[in-house]
């Protein structure tokens, strides 16, 4: 289906999104920030409701990030 497929074009303000981003985790410690990150992935694939669209999503952010083959590094 057409809709299936993953945008990556910049909108039409994607500097004004980076900065809304950034400030979303002002003055968050680590573990909070990580929890707004998650809840805003959820969120978003929520309203995507594309199967597909989200595990193209998933692999995009993943690719060149971790190797499949290669296990992740210890969190602290």
């Amino acid at each position: 289906m057409a809709g299936s497929v993953l945008d990556t074009a910049p909108g039409a303000d994607p500097d004004g999104l980076y900065q809304l981003l950034v400030e979303a985790h002002r003055e968050l410690t680590d573990a909070q920030s990580r929890l707004v990150d998650a809840k805003l992935v959820l969120l978003l694939a929520n309203h995507i409701g594309d199967p597909a669209v989200i595990a193209a999503a998933v692999a995009a952010a993943r690719a060149g990030v971790a190797d499949p083959g290669t296990p992740a590094p210890e969190s602290r």
